[in-house]
């Protein structure tokens, strides 16, 4: 027969290894095809594209595009609300592009191609844990 302290110590490691794993779970992230099959152009509503979608830290953001057209550009905010390309964080090229979110909180990103970021293509996401 346990203890009441042995009980209580069981039942505290069995807590923490039940967290451990679901965070192990969690640390490998969802994949999100930015646009889903349109990808990542001028024509789609990036806005609406992130309505009812949940961005984790983990989770991978894949931008597919023509790279003689596009790029992504990650950005401050104030960069993303002006369409500002001199102060950016990365830039990404490849055309099949795959960014994982490392930190929680907002992440903002635009097409500094021609005109495009200010003709709406541009994605800002709220990361959370």
């Amino acid at each position: 027969m346990l203890h009441q302290g042995s009980w209580f110590s069981s039942l505290m490691i069995l807590s923490a290894i039940f967290s451990l794993t679901s965070f192990m779970l969690k640390s490998e992230g969802a994949n999100h095809t930015v646009g889903d099959s349109s990808g990542w152009e001028l024509l789609t509503n990036y806005t609406n594209w992130t309505q009812g979608r949940e961005f984790h830290v983990g989770d991978v953001l894949v931008f597919n595009y023509n790279k003689d057209q596009h790029n992504v550009m990650q950005v401050n905010s104030t960069a993303y609300a002006d369409c500002g390309r001199d102060n950016y964080i990365s830039l990404f090229t490849n055309g099949n592009d795959s960014i994982i979110i490392s930190e929680v909180g907002e992440h903002w990103f635009i097409c500094a191609m021609y005109d495009h970021c200010e003709n709406g293509q541009k994605l800002s996401i709220n990361a959370t844990l």
